[in-house]
C-alpha cells in the first residue's frame, strides 16, 4: 500500500502540472525556478518512495541566508538533501553545481537545524548531506541520488 499511494500522488502532482501548463496558470515566476519547484517534488516522492521519512521541505533559518531544500531520515541518518534539477543531461551533470560555497552554506544550516534538538542527543545523532539529481526528460523523470556526497 505504502508505494501504491506515493504512485498515485506523483501520477497527481504531474497530472496537475500538466493542467497548470495547459490552462496557462504558471506565471509563479521564471522557468528555472518552476522546474527547480518541481525537481523538489519529484525528489520529495521520490525519495519517500526509496524509504526516507521526509520531515522538512525548503527549511530556513532566520538568521542564515539560504535553506535546505529537504530534511528526512534514511534509517538511522538524518540526511540534508540538496536537490539539482535540470531539464536535459547536459555536458555538465546537475550534482556539480553543488560547490564549495553551498556546501559550506549546507553546513551552516545543518548546524542551525541541529541546534533545534535537545543538546544531549545532537552528539549522537547520525548525519549526512545527500544531493539528488533529478532530470525532467522528455521520456520521464530520472534520479541520481549520492548518499553522504560531502561530510562536515
Amino acid at each position: 500500500m505504502g508505494t501504491a499511494w506515493i504512485d498515485f500522488q506523483v501520477w497527481g502532482m504531474r497530472r496537475m502540472d500538466s493542467l497548470a501548463e495547459v490552462l496557462r496558470r504558471r506565471s509563479r515566476g521564471p522557468v528555472h525556478l518552476m522546474t527547480g519547484d518541481r525537481g523538489e517534488r519529484e525528489a520529495l516522492f521520490h525519495l519517500r518512495k526509496i524509504g526516507y521519512t521526509v520531515v522538512a521541505r525548503r527549511w530556513k533559518s532566520p538568521k542564515l541566508w539560504g535553506d535546505i531544500d529537504l530534511v528526512g531520515w534514511d534509517g538511522a541518518s538524518l540526511c540534508f538533501v540538496e536537490v539539482k534539477t535540470r531539464s536535459g543531461r547536459d555536458a555538465m551533470p546537475a550534482e556539480s553545481a553543488v560547490d564549495r560555497d553551498k556546501r559550506d552554506m549546507l553546513r551552516k544550516m545543518a548546524r542551525a537545524y541541529l541546534r533545534g534538538f535537545p543538546e544531549k542527543l545532537r552528539a549522537d545523532v547520525p548525519v549526512r548531506f545527500d544531493v539528488v539529481s533529478v532530470y525532467l526528460l522528455p521520456s520521464g523523470v530520472e534520479f541520481d541520488v549520492y548518499r553522504g556526497a560531502f561530510g562536515w
